[in-house]
């Protein structure tokens, strides 16, 4: 069986600045099915329309935008495609060094320092934060190079100080510290992401990274903070949100489609891990079912 790893991928900084800054229309960015990483820090802009977000091992789905900063070498999807509806995508990249290996150091710093610190967990940003600050992002690439340095600054001490961010993976969660684990974790997302419709067998997955169950399970626990079991389910019920927000499907379609075999386990693990039941949440996001 072909094993499919996240892929390094190569980022060169925008012509005469020191970090790589490019605007998206639409869903021209679409990178959605790529699993990646790269050592950049990558601040993010979704413009608009809703989607799936997968950072690390933490799974959600974003509505009204998004808003987010990825730590480097934490890998992750695109967050845009053909069935996002964003207007825009804006995304920023630089390397954690980029200003030189002592300038975080100095005592105005301290707070982008340590904001870049929680962002190799991932940060989402939410709320006013997000509209506010993903409107200067989407300024940035009018401005000329010495400008834009100074935007983005402002714009992460803006974020190191804002109240309404969530941090999206467990603490203590890095994929960087082994390559090995790199390998082995990127293995099994990547199955999950293309196999959750269908029954997944431990016994299967611990073979794909030639492991025994036992320390599979053990392996995977220590990395991601969460069970296996708990993963994959986690991988369903927000494609089960995706549907329920943009496909005029019944709720039974939606639990099925979504790879769960029993409609009375997909409503209970839907309410444990959204806090409303799937009609609730449906009713919530206001979508029209025809």
């Amino acid at each position: 069986m072909k094993k499919v790893e996240a892929a390094l991928e190569i980022i060169s900084p925008s012509y005469g600045s020191s970090f790589t800054i490019a605007k998206y229309n639409e869903s021209s960015n679409i990178k959605s099915h790529l699993w990646h990483y790269h050592p950049e820090i990558e601040l993010v802009y979704v413009h608009g329309g809703s989607g799936k977000r997968q950072i690390g091992s933490h799974l959600s789905y974003f509505t009204d935008g998004d808003l987010i900063l990825i730590g480097s070498n934490l890998p992750h999807c695109g967050f845009t495609n053909s069935q996002t509806g964003n207007k825009s995508e804006t995304v920023i990249q630089m390397k954690p060094d980029f200003v030189g290996n002592d300038f975080f150091n100095i005592p105005e710093m301290a707070a982008i320092k340590n904001l870049l610190q929680q962002a190799k967990a991932g940060i989402a940003f939410l709320g006013e934060s997000k509209a506010r600050i993903g409107a200067k992002i989407e300024m940035m690439h009018q401005l000329d190079p010495f400008d834009r340095l100074i935007a983005l600054w402002s714009i992460l001490k803006e974020m190191s100080e804002s109240n309404e961010s969530i941090i999206l993976n467990a603490v203590g969660f890095s994929l960087e510290l082994q390559v090995q684990d790199n390998d082995r974790i990127n293995v099994v997302f990547n199955y999950v992401k293309d196999h959750f419709q269908e029954p997944i067998a431990l016994e299967e997955v611990a073979d794909l990274v030639s492991m025994t169950i036992p320390s599979f399970c053990r392996y995977f626990k220590k990395i991601t903070n969460k069970t296996f079991t708990t993963f994959v389910n986690e991988y369903r019920i927000v494609h089960a949100s995706k549907l329920l927000a943009e496909k005029p499907m019944s709720i039974n379609e939606v639990c099925f489609e979504s790879g769960f075999n029993n409609f009375s386990h997909f409503n209970k693990s839907f309410k444990a891990y959204t806090g409303k039941s799937a009609s609730q949440y449906r009713n919530e996001l206001k979508t029209i079912i025809k």
